[in-house]
């Protein structure tokens, strides 16, 4: 196991490296600058202030510089003068993580009962109405559904506020816009993997032994039968943060999407580079630690063979 630790840590360095170039050459090629502003500026302050940021050197060596600055700590920006990247990262990915926690409990919380449910009662009512709902909450994005909640529970019903992250009950509606979406997927993934296992002689067995048929489930089914659904949380965990961007601009919620989207219209090349470069860091430690809880809970795979999805 701590082979695999290492071996993907270092996988990971080349991959950040690309992600870091790509996304220092595409806010440079988006047109406009962070100085671009309403009023015009004197081209003599603009120079100076191209001086004074570096903009004015190779691209080679801006580049070099921002990383340099990010891997100490103190990458300006540009909006945020009085501020470094990091501290606007520190400050505002809290509130990005608690929403995100919320929306995963929703997502687990729906999604893993709906889909246990749906595969022990195979091709009856328990099967069909959620699988349904799942394939109606696919093809409902969460720029869709959010204001969609926020006419009925929030305008018409006046149950809770629009928008806002101050009160307790502000966190319900953007926990239930980010985390129905990824609900139906576990859904449909735990009945999937329920169902493989539901129909493997060791599950027969232990019918044949006389156990009741919820501890056949428990107890022996839902360890292999949820191993896609283990498999999904490290892309659905870093969907829930960075699919928080639109959310959070939907809600109002001083989390680390609206500084991300912010920073893009603004051209605040500094606060994008290091956003991105957070979420892929977190994006590689997420998927490293759901291939550990995978070998811990499907032993094979440390002896090198292939486990059954």
């Amino acid at each position: 196991m701590w082979r695999l630790i290492c071996r993907r840590l270092l996988q990971a360095v080349p991959v950040l490296l690309v992600i870091s170039l790509l996304t220092f050459l595409m806010v440079r090629l988006a047109p406009g600058d962070p100085f671009a502003d309403e009023r015009r500026m004197p081209e003599d302050i603009r120079a100076r202030l191209a001086a004074c940021y570096g903009f004015d050197q190779p691209l080679w060596k801006q580049y070099l510089q921002h990383m340099t600055h990010l891997l100490r700590g103190d990458l300006p920006s540009f909006r945020h003068p009085d501020r470094t990247v990091n501290e606007v990262i520190a400050a505002a990915f809290p509130v990005s993580l608690e929403l995100g926690a919320y929306a995963l409990l929703v997502a687990l919380a729906l999604g893993l009962p709906a889909g246990i449910i749906a595969a022990v009662r195979r091709n009856t009512a328990w099967d069909h109405v959620p699988m349904a709902l799942a394939m109606s909450g696919i093809c409902l994005p969460s720029f869709v559904l959010g204001p969609l909640l926020i006419l009925a529970f929030a305008l018409t019903l006046g149950w809770v506020n629009p928008m806002g992250w101050e009160h307790p009950s502000d966190r319900i509606l953007p926990a239930l816009t980010l985390g129905l979406y990824y609900a139906a997927y576990i859904a449909r993934l735990a009945r999937g993997g329920m169902l493989e296992i539901l129909s493997q002689d060791f599950m027969r067995t232990a019918r044949a032994k006389g156990l009741p048929g919820w501890q056949v489930v428990v107890r022996h089914g839902l360890r292999g039968g949820l191993l896609p659904v283990v498999t999904y949380l490290g892309p659905a965990v870093a969907g829930l943060l960075t699919g928080s961007f639109a959310v959070e601009t939907i809600f109002f919620i001083p989390g680390l999407g609206r500084f991300f989207v912010t920073a893009a219209f603004n051209r605040d090349y500094t606060m994008v580079l290091g956003t991105v470069m957070f979420y892929a860091v977190l994006i590689v430690l997420l998927n490293l630690a759901v291939d550990v809880v995978h070998l811990w809970l499907d032993p094979r795979l440390r002896d090198g063979r292939t486990a059954q999805p």
